[in-house]
């Protein structure tokens, strides 16, 4: 298997995004993001969504140079519209005002519009965590849950993510969808030419379907049944109501063909764990708890309880060392942009093999 370092990635994708006159300070919050996730082992967030960027960016959908508008309205609120730049350069910078006003007021909510797909909401959450903060991270999407009883997707995946610091210990990193599986794995299975299994979502006809293309026609279930219906609807609101982006259909998927913006919306909630109680103390609970939950008796076939964000730091960490592995398939359409913008290409040069 070959698989390639994580500062050679990070060059590449700012290369890339560089040469499509993406400024470099937002080109380097783009490849962290892209490769955090590739490192975490979610490589459907991670550098193989690079090409479908680079395409709306070619065409203007997703601006270049944004204008970034940050407004407070209130002591703890900012709205934040994204000038449709990449999603994580309109994410990051609201997350770093967030977390200022945070810091004074002790909870800040922050409200996104005019943006584009952000990446994996756990990479907000680290940042929050890295300063201390909880955090609450939530976007919207595109069309991709029915309502309950329905067979057209309506809401977006919609995740919402989690941010606990802990101490001496990898900070507790709740990230998921409001539906089933995330919509990355389902486009990355459709682009390896693999099956989903059933239960993950339906065709056009509101059939079970294990063909990951007849799913992105179609829609994929929501977690839970009926609960994860509910969480998709509040997310919704939260992000593409409240904000002033677009919500359900309205939000236009980034893999769809045509000239309009997608306008996409993110919501965040930040609190400063210091104005409730004291920061050690907090971590040292946190930590406490997860010893206690980890001792838990297993039931037969497990060898350890794993806590939301212990696999992702095993992962990071065991990547960062040993390289990133992509798909063969993901590895084509990278030489390809290469050499579209005739770029150094670190798929020939600058891996190693283990």
């Amino acid at each position: 298997m070959t698989f390639y370092q994580a500062d050679t990635l990070k060059n590449y994708i700012k290369s890339i995004l560089i040469s499509q006159r993406v400024k470099a300070e937002d080109a380097e919050i783009v490849a962290d993001s892209l490769v955090r996730a590739d490192l975490e082992g979610i490589s459907s967030h991670g550098i193989s969504r690079l090409p479908i960027y680079s395409k709306r960016l070619e065409e203007s959908r997703i601006n270049p140079a944004p204008f970034i508008k940050i407004e407070k309205s209130g002591l703890s609120t900012l709205l934040v519209d994204g000038d449709h730049g990449v999603g994580q350069v309109a994410a990051y910078k609201g997350m770093k005002e967030g977390i200022k006003t945070a810091k004074e007021t002790g909870i800040a909510a922050v409200a996104i519009r005019n943006s584009n797909h952000f990446g994996c909401a756990s990479y907000y959450c680290q940042i929050a965590c890295e300063e201390g903060l909880v955090s609450i991270v939530m976007t919207n999407s595109p069309p991709g849950i029915p309502p309950w009883g329905g067979k057209k997707a309506f809401f977006g995946t919609n995740p919402v993510g989690f941010g606990f610091p802990v101490k001496d210990l990898p900070n507790v990193i709740i990230d998921m969808s409001a539906s089933v599986v995330a919509r990355g794995k389902i486009i990355e299975a459709a682009k390896e030419g693999k099956s989903i299994p059933k239960g993950w979502a339906i065709d056009q006809n509101g059939l079970d379907t294990e063909d990951p293309t007849a799913a992105i026609n179609g829609a994929i279930l929501p977690s839970g049944g009926v609960k994860g219906y509910g969480w998709a609807l509040a997310i919704e609101i939260l992000t593409g109501i409240l904000t002033g982006a677009a919500y359900g259909p309205h939000v236009q998927n980034i893999y769809h063909d045509h000239h309009q913006q997608s306008n996409v919306g993110h919501f965040f909630i930040l609190i400063d764990v210091e104005k409730f109680i004291p920061y050690e103390y907090f971590t040292s609970l946190v930590k406490n708890m997860l010893i206690e939950l980890k001792e838990v008796p297993k039931k037969d076939g497990t060898d350890t309880i794993f806590y939301p964000g212990e696999r992702r730091e095993k992962s990071y960490q065991k990547h960062l060392s040993s390289g990133i592995n992509l798909s063969p398939e993901v590895v084509k359409d990278l030489s390809l942009l290469a050499r579209r913008f005739n770029i150094e290409n670190p798929f020939e040069i600058g891996k190693c093999d283990v």
